[in-house]
């Protein structure tokens, strides 16, 4: 452990989880995440389905949140939020976007770029109605990324939506709901000691998957 604050150069940790190799990978870069995704969910159940979600403004200036993938299948991987959120405008001007999965607990990493678009408007009724009620009036008090001046306010809102929605039918926000990123690349990384890592590429080229390794 350094003794200088914020040098952190001497912390290091190896990883020693397991190989990857080309023979393990499905031809299909959906149906190797899922595989993935379940090895995660047995580790790591709280945190399994977090990701990370890097958009960018028109200007090119990027931005990142951590997010919850709600369902995938061979279309895309879905999430749900407030449309007016700084990752809502973003997307509305650069429909462009990355999502990446890290699993320590299995020193894995999951890469996936692509473009982004809309669920329609249905699919954001049916999971909206699904959440639990704490968090629909938490969603429908909040303008998300907007500036408030205080908490209190924020929770005087939700008391004000709780007392005029007693029988727990809180509307869902007309700008809120799901988005969709259609993958056009994915990168699977398993650590590897030393930092040799595994890294494999899988690039979408004339409606077909390309697989190759890379260099780490």
């Amino acid at each position: 452990m350094t003794d200088n604050k914020g040098d952190y150069k001497a912390l290091r940790r190896e990883y020693q989880a397991k190989a990857l190799n080309r023979s393990d990978l499905a031809p299909d870069p959906v149906a190797q995440f899922g595989l993935w995704l379940e090895d995660a969910r047995a580790a790591m159940p709280d945190d399994a389905t977090s990701m990370t979600l890097a958009t960018a403004a028109a200007d090119g200036m990027p931005s990142v949140r951590i997010v919850l993938l709600k369902h995938f299948d061979v279309d895309g991987f879905c999430w749900y939020t407030d449309y007016r959120s700084r990752k809502g405008q973003e997307l509305a001007a650069n429909p462009r976007a990355e999502i990446m999965f890290y699993w320590p607990a299995l020193e894995r990493q999951v890469r996936i770029g692509g473009t982004v678009e809309p669920l329609a408007a249905e699919f954001g009724d049916t999971y909206f109605n699904e959440r639990p009620l704490g968090s629909r009036l938490s969603a429908a008090a909040s303008c998300q990324s907007a500036v408030i001046d205080s908490r209190a306010s924020l929770e005087a809102r939700v008391e004000e939506l709780r007392r005029l929605h007693a029988d727990g039918k809180v509307p869902k926000p007309e700008l809120w709901g799901g988005y969709r990123l259609k993958p056009l690349r994915f990168e699977f990384w398993q650590g590897r000691e030393s930092r040799l890592h595994d890294r494999f590429s899988y690039r979408l080229e004339n409606g077909d998957w390309t697989i190759e390794r890379l260099q780490p």
